[in-house]
């Protein structure tokens, strides 16, 4: 077993026992620097680490004149905005369980995992999500953001009432609280059936910030262009905590990451040093910088310093445009439950495709007989709220968690194979990794979105395919696409030229078995709302096979007629 281990290098340099201690130490030494800004009026305004820490004072000192304190539940439905950063730290620092919820969930799931959750105040940005609520006098408290429709409900308080408290003193309140208190409760992507909601110490998030700080020299000049939802766990605890720890200045990416041209613009307004992405958002920059010079001018500034991915494999077009600019490339892997991140790649290793990197310092993993991989750490999470069949399964009383990630040790790191309830067997018992074909497919393409592989006790693999819409339909620069693409230009060429990709993808696969069959070009964008997608951009591979079903039934000749015909392309890939 001793070969199929591995631990993080060195030892945790010192870091606080708790947010409080943290905060407090951060708003004397930055003071008047500051720590976040968000667009008004067309311009950033910023908030100093004076004024972060004067109103986590007075909205603490309000919470608790409102009757809450130490190890309650607040829950809020909200995008990212000032009001939810003050308020998520004010919570957290003074010992009570804040609960971030994805504001685009309809009313029926909004409600399932605010009530599994057990909050005693209940938090929303504005009328739309009061609205969701069914039974807002079920809660103590309704703090809202914006004005909302409330004629009878005597619970309701606003955001800014909770700021006109004057607190005896300026010092954010928590600063006994003892490090493996509960301060943090997040649902993890994708949930199925029950809810899993896992719950975090302070402890778990501030030994991954002390870890990273022998990986990077982040400090309170470095700037961060967020746009990554805080309801999940690499926006909401990686990167907003990588710029707070350190003093950054974390600068609100307010299109969210859906209108890449105003991403864009606001980052010409503040130059970030670093940004944190998903690969779909790398892809959609990247087609910008390809069409059109300026565009990637002002991208690859002077100060850019590095770039952090994860969620999915980069692809290798992506990253070799950073990396013949000279800007280093880190990599991550984790999940929710270990606050979340596990192993880093180093820049200096050329990258692989698959290979996450090495453990961070305090971080252990070990591969099961079953290659599943196991994370031993401070970052590991304290179970599943009310949910101990689910904790037991994957936290063991040795302290390992089972990820549910399989994977490898190669000589570079970790290579991430599959989800282990995505591994299939064909018809004949042969076992397939979807993920695999799906990440060949993607990786030298620019023009392809995402690819969902299907065939769980069938003869063969088939394979649909989403392309990147914006770059089909625009002009692009050629220099910047592999060598002996097509550049096609409507899905119509598309599909044509992916036949040529499949059969290439297919001779790359020893197996012949996992030969994918057949294939299909969907004209169609996956998304976050229709939960097609993952918080993190992450293809839900459940999700997309029930929303699909009827076009792989197609495919293996279970149906005569095929959905939206007008959208879709069949590939030869005879």
């Amino acid at each position: 077993m001793s070969d199929k281990v591995r631990h993080g290098a060195g030892e945790l340099p010192f870091y606080h026992n708790n947010l409080s201690l943290m905060l407090n130490h951060n708003a004397e030494q930055f003071s008047d620097k500051p720590v976040y800004q968000e667009v008004r009026d067309n311009k950033y305004v910023p908030l100093s680490w004076y004024q972060l820490q004067k109103k986590i004072s007075a909205i603490q000192s309000s919470l608790q004149d409102l009757g809450f304190g130490k190890g309650d539940h607040l829950a809020i439905s909200s995008r990212n905005r000032e009001e939810m950063l003050l308020l998520e730290l004010a919570v957290m620092s003074m010992g009570a369980v804040y609960i971030p919820i994805f504001p685009g969930y309809p009313a029926e799931q909004t409600n399932r995992l605010v009530r599994f959750c057990e909050p005693k105040f209940v938090v929303v940005s504005d009328n739309n999500q009061f609205q969701k609520l069914e039974s807002p006098k079920d809660f103590d408290r309704i703090i809202h953001f914006d004005e909302i429709d409330n004629n009878q409900n005597a619970n309701c308080v606003s955001f800014k009432s909770l700021l006109e408290t004057s607190p005896a003193s300026y010092d954010i309140q928590g600063e006994q609280v003892a490090p493996d208190s509960l301060s943090l409760m997040m649902y993890t992507s994708g949930t199925m059936g029950k809810p899993k909601c896992v719950m975090l110490t302070h402890d778990n998030i501030l030994s991954q910030q002390a870890a990273m700080k022998s990986l990077w020299s982040l400090n309170s000049d470095d700037r961060f262009l967020s746009y990554l939802p805080w309801h999940h766990s690499f926006g909401g605890i990686y990167e907003k905590y990588s710029a707070i720890v350190n003093g950054a200045v974390l600068s609100l990416e307010h299109s969210f990451g859906k209108n890449i041209d105003l991403l864009l613009e606001n980052w010409n307004k503040v130059k970030p040093t670093t940004f944190f992405s998903v690969p779909k958002i790398y892809q959609e920059i990247m087609t910008c910088c390809m069409q059109n010079q300026e565009i990637e001018k002002q991208f690859f500034h002077k100060d850019l310093r590095f770039i952090f991915t994860a969620a999915a494999p980069l692809p290798k077009n992506i990253s070799d445009t950073f990396e013949k600019r000279n800007i280093p490339i880190y990599e991550g892997w984790g999940l929710t439950e270990t606050s979340p991140c596990c192993t880093v790649t180093d820049p200096n290793v050329l990258r692989k495709q698959s290979i996450v990197g090495k453990p961070i310092t305090g971080v252990s993993l070990v591969l099961s007989d079953e290659d599943e991989i196991m994370v031993k750490g401070p970052n590991v999470m304290k179970g599943y709220f009310n949910n101990i069949e689910e904790t037991q399964k994957v936290l063991k009383d040795d302290g390992w968690f089972y990820t549910g990630d399989v994977g490898e040790f190669e000589e570079t790191g970790l290579r991430l194979i599959a989800r282990k309830d995505r591994i299939f067997k064909l018809s004949n018992a042969e076992k397939v990794v979807p993920t695999e074909i799906e990440n060949l497919m993607v990786k030298d393409c620019p023009f392809l979105s995402h690819a969902f592989v299907a065939g769980a006790g069938c003869d063969h693999p088939v394979i649909l395919l989403f392309p990147n819409k914006q770059l089909l339909s625009g002009k692009s620069n050629l220099s910047d696409i592999k060598e002996g693409c097509d550049s096609p230009k409507g899905c119509e060429e598309f599909a044509k030229c992916l036949g040529k990709c499949v059969k290439k993808m297919n001779d790359s696969l020893e197996a012949k078995y996992a030969h994918v069959k057949k294939a299909m070009l969907l004209d169609y964008e996956l998304s976050i709302e229709k939960e097609e997608l993952t918080p993190s951009m992450k293809l839900a591979p459940n999700a997309v096979a029930k929303a699909f079903e009827a076009n792989i039934n197609y495919l293996y000749g279970d149906r005569d007629d095929i959905i939206d015909g007008d959208k879709v392309y069949m590939i030869d890939v005879e």
